[in-house]
């Protein structure tokens, strides 16, 4: 009888409130607004938050997701002045527009340090009761590599679902694949007010399943099973698996082929993957490159924070703008930022010239061979018209480059998309030339027609025999794939390079992984290139992008996971920040593949992950809940700000925090240009002893150069009774006086050790001048 009071008396309310959303304006056009809510706010009449938003905030279909756990709102289809009506609601703590983002597009994990027999994969049982989810494209489910072949039960922890949808069903899920979900309101409503949508040529479910191949990528690199006889039209052949082969997989379908991800229902993926259970949360998405929104406006980093507070480790990917500074994205503090580096293997292309020379470059072509015939060279660009240079659609001249080999210029379209122009106009062959953005990054492509790829120099060099020579031919030389290949790591070219565009105070990114000619699992709806118009099909692809680079991370995470049960997100980044490799495969630092020059940490962070030592780092860097919103209160956000993010009210120190001062494993110290003379800054840094119980470590520092670093103290003594000690870090210079390299910083670091070459907790120092505004 009482609930039915409640009810009649709810209706009553309903129709009787004075709703903020009356009707839609005819003249102005809707889109979709995130909405932040005070949720103590609610009013005691609504039986749940949802009723509560339906009858004040907006009608019912307007509602598109309503969220509970990372973050307390909705998401609505609104105009602007129905949505800055409830940014006045005191109720309501920040109202912000739906974004597009985009996805960051076998031999990798034992370029990590992993080892069959002994180590991490060992001791965590290859991350078998750990659960990673993945937000991405979805997946193909029938793959090899997400077989629960001798896996056991699903953790029982597990609270997700297996969600039926196009050619995709409940029966599509197993002990590997645990749960699998899709997101598309978001989407759909911006494709309803004229955004982004797929086109009806091109084929896409609406299901969880794949019909783009970046999250099948991503999920098999993450946590693929064994595939024997893997490869790609025979490049990379050999056993494919992924870093946490025994881990299991809940798939978040948030991106949709050639129409993005919205923010709106990442954050509503966030939602539901803390909720299901997840330990791990991989994400290679982003916004655009360098550009970044303060925290309390980006649902990936309040969707992360949530996440992370509650325990769950989350791995982003750190953008492809590279390799100009300031591209880095996914920014927050509390986020794992993944760059990019190359392996020990490599597919080369030699490219032979008429004149006897030779250039080298890279390719995945896997059709016939071109068997060393010479053709005519053309380069359409030669005509001034840069559409014809880029090779765009429909730019080509038939009856110029019918029959012969095409140099196109990279840039404005994919690079498969050039061939495919090449092959229409009736073009035998395209070699594919870097400009100065790219430099001398070189990626593979699984082109349609022969083609190959080269840098910037060797670029310049084949046009200048062209220019200069009346009867220019070349040739193209496949050479399959080859494994030792040094220097490696190098940091690669596209990989988003630091400063911290949003917040200096922190080094971004974190580290860097495998990223460039990734093997992994591919869908099967469309072809190796991912354009409409490849018929081929293939169980595994190689691609490159900080989004391959991301998922090697979240799988290393999920091992470390495994084996340490007591670590916090933050503990776990420290452990592979502060053992990772800074030297390559030639034991000489790590190289830059844009100019060839010493690469920093504005592009390889802490350096690249080596999971052979961050099982047992010594030393970590945790940082509590209570850290973060400290940070946010030094960062000079307001009350309201931080409480979109943290979404309980927080309690900022009377006296203001210091943002230097969050306990992070590296060490980003920024002056103002305009101070004369020398000037300093203090970092109190605290260290909690993870290994021997008795341990004794002495610093090392390397400062930069024209910068004095002083350590105190110089020693630290652990006990039984004493697990953490503190220490600080002054950084002296004057801005005068500093020299800055070509990036506008200088590089140094400083490294404890335990005095027998067991541990070494090494941490990175960057020190730049900024201009005040």
């Amino acid at each position: 009888m009482a609930s039915q009071l409640l009810l009649f008396l709810f209706s009553i309310f309903l129709y009787s409130f004075p709703r903020l959303i009356l009707s839609l304006s005819a003249d102005q056009t809707v889109q979709t607004f995130i909405i932040r809510v005070n949720s103590q706010s609610k009013p005691s009449i609504f039986p749940t938050h949802y009723h509560w938003y339906a009858s004040e905030f907006a009608d019912p279909p307007r509602i598109l997701h309503t969220y509970d756990t990372v973050f307390h709102g909705f998401s609505a289809t609104l105009t602007k002045n129905e949505a800055d009506t409830i940014g006045k609601n005191p109720s309501v703590l920040a109202v912000f527009k739906d974004r597009r983002r985009e996805l960051h597009t076998t031999r990798s994990p034992q370029f990590l340090g992993l080892r069959n027999q002994r180590g991490l994969w060992s001791d965590s049982d290859y991350g078998s009761d750990v659960i990673i989810g993945l937000l991405d494209t979805g997946i193909w489910p029938e793959r090899r590599s997400f077989s629960d072949k001798n896996l056991g039960p699903v953790p029982s922890r597990w609270k997700g679902a297996c969600q039926a949808g196009e050619k995709f069903t409940v029966l599509n899920c197993n002990r590997k694949l645990i749960g699998a979900k899709f997101f598309s309101k978001g989407h759909d409503a911006s494709a309803s007010v004229g955004g982004p949508m797929v086109s009806n040529d091109t084929v896409e479910y609406r299901s969880p399943r794949d019909a783009d191949g970046h999250g099948t990528h991503t999920a098999s690199t993450a946590a693929g099973r064994y595939v024997f006889q893997a490869n790609m039209s025979g490049y990379a052949s050999g056993i494919a698996k992924g870093v946490a082969p025994k881990a299991r997989l809940a798939v978040y379908k948030v991106c949709w082929k050639n129409s993005g991800c919205f923010d709106s229902d990442i954050l509503s993926a966030f939602d539901t993957a803390v909720k299901d259970g997840v330990d791990v949360i991989s994400i290679s998405i982003g916004g655009s490159d360098g550009v970044s929104s303060p925290y309390y406006l980006d649902p990936i980093a309040i969707g992360s924070y949530g996440a992370v507070s509650r325990g769950i480790f989350v791995s982003s990917s750190a953008g492809n703008g590279g390799p100009d500074v300031m591209t880095v994205t996914n920014l927050a503090p509390w986020l794992t930022t993944v760059g990019a580096g190359t392996i020990d293997r490599n597919f080369p292309a030699i490219i032979k010239l008429g004149n006897g020379k030779q250039f080298s470059g890279v390719s995945l072509y896997a059709g016939a061979p071109i068997g060393g015939k010479m053709y005519p060279l053309v380069y359409p660009g030669k005509s001034g018209v840069l559409a014809a240079s880029l090779c765009m659609e429909n730019s080509l001249d038939p009856n110029a480059v019918r029959g012969k080999i095409v140099i196109c210029d990279r840039g404005s379209s994919a690079r498969v998309a050039k061939g495919l122009e090449v092959k229409k106009a009736g073009g035998v062959g395209m070699i594919l030339a870097n400009g100065m953005t790219a430099g001398e990054g070189l990626v593979g492509d699984a082109h349609i027609l022969p083609a190959c790829a080269i840098g910037v120099n060797e670029g310049d060099l084949v046009k200048k025999y062209l220019s200069t020579t009346s009867n220019p031919t070349a040739t193209i030389d496949f050479q399959g794939t080859l494994l030792g290949i040094k220097p490696a790591p190098i940091v690669a070219s596209f990989s988003g390079r630091g400063l911290n565009g949003l917040d200096p105070n922190i080094l971004k990114p974190d580290l860097i992984a495998p990223g460039v000619n990734i093997l992994a699992a591919w869908t099967d709806a469309i072809g190796p290139t991912g354009l409409d118009s490849d018929t081929r099909r293939t169980e595994f692809n190689i691609l490159s992008g900080t989004s391959m680079a991301c998922p090697h991370v979240s799988g290393a995470a999920a091992l470390l996971k495994s084996a340490h049960r007591d670590w916090s997100p933050a503990m776990i980044r420290s452990a592979m920040m502060t053992t990772a490799n800074v030297l390559d495969n030639r034991n000489q630092p790590m190289m830059d593949e844009a100019n060839g020059k010493l690469s920093t940490p504005y592009g390889f962070g802490a350096g690249h992950v080596n999971l052979g030592q961050a099982m047992d780092p010594g030393l970590v860097y945790d940082i509590t809940n209570e850290d973060y919103v400290n940070f946010l209160c030094g960062v000079g956000y307001g009350l309201k700000e931080i409480q979109v993010i943290t979404k309980s009210v927080p309690n900022c120190p009377r006296k203001k925090p210091l943002a230097e001062n969050l306990n992070y494993p590296s060490i980003a110290a920024w002056f103002s240009s305009a101070k004369v003379g020398a000037i300093s800054k203090n970092f109190l840094r605290t260290v909690t002893n993870v290994g021997e119980v008795n341990a004794v470590y002495t610093v090392k520092v390397e400062s930069p150069k024209g910068v004095t670093v002083v350590v105190k103290p110089t020693k630290l003594a652990f006990t039984a009774a004493v697990k953490k000690l503190s220490y600080v870090v002054t950084v002296t210079t004057d801005s005068k006086s500093l020299t800055l390299d070509d990036s506008g910083a200088v590089f140094g670091s400083i490294s404890w050790s335990d005095g027998v070459g067991k541990h070494v907790v090494r941490s990175p120092i960057v020190v730049t001048l900024l201009t005040p505004l």
